[in-house]
Formats: structure tokens, sequence, C-alpha cells
């Protein structure tokens, strides 16, 4: 095992590890700055949705609300 490769990749991932949670701390702050403005949990499903639509190339937006209609139906009490 090469000691010095393993010290640089460690060193690396700890780096990424350190920006990420960097990131997520500005997500937090970001959050917290626009909670009195918006419903942040909305903008977080809308944000959710918007990425999940983007990856159904084969499906248009009317049959997937057909769909999401259906199962809202089945699954709302």
């Amino acid at each position: 095992m090469n000691t010095e490769t393993l010290n640089e990749l460690v060193d690396r991932l700890l780096t990424i590890e350190n920006e990420m949670n960097l990131l997520r701390e500005d997500k937090k702050v970001l959050l917290s700055e626009f909670k009195e403005k918006l419903d942040i949990r909305s903008v977080q499903a809308a944000m959710r949705i918007a990425k999940i639509k983007t990856k159904l190339t084969d499906t248009s937006d009317e049959a997937l609300d057909v769909m999401v209609t259906n199962i809202e139906k089945k699954i709302t009490v």
C-alpha cells in the first residue's frame, strides 16, 4: 500500500466532506432567511417535483397529472 497515495485520497475526501458541510450550512441559512416570506416546505417540494419532471422525458405533463390525480384519490382519506 502506498501511504502517500492513501493520505492524498483521505485529504481530498475530507476536503470534499468539509465543503459539503459548508454548503449544507449555507442552505440552512438561506432557507431561514426566506422562511417568513415563503412556505419553504412547499418550495422544496416544488423543486423536487420539477427535478423529477425533467427526468420524465417520455411522459407528458398531462399524463403525469392524470397519474398523480388518480394516485392521490387512492392515498387520501
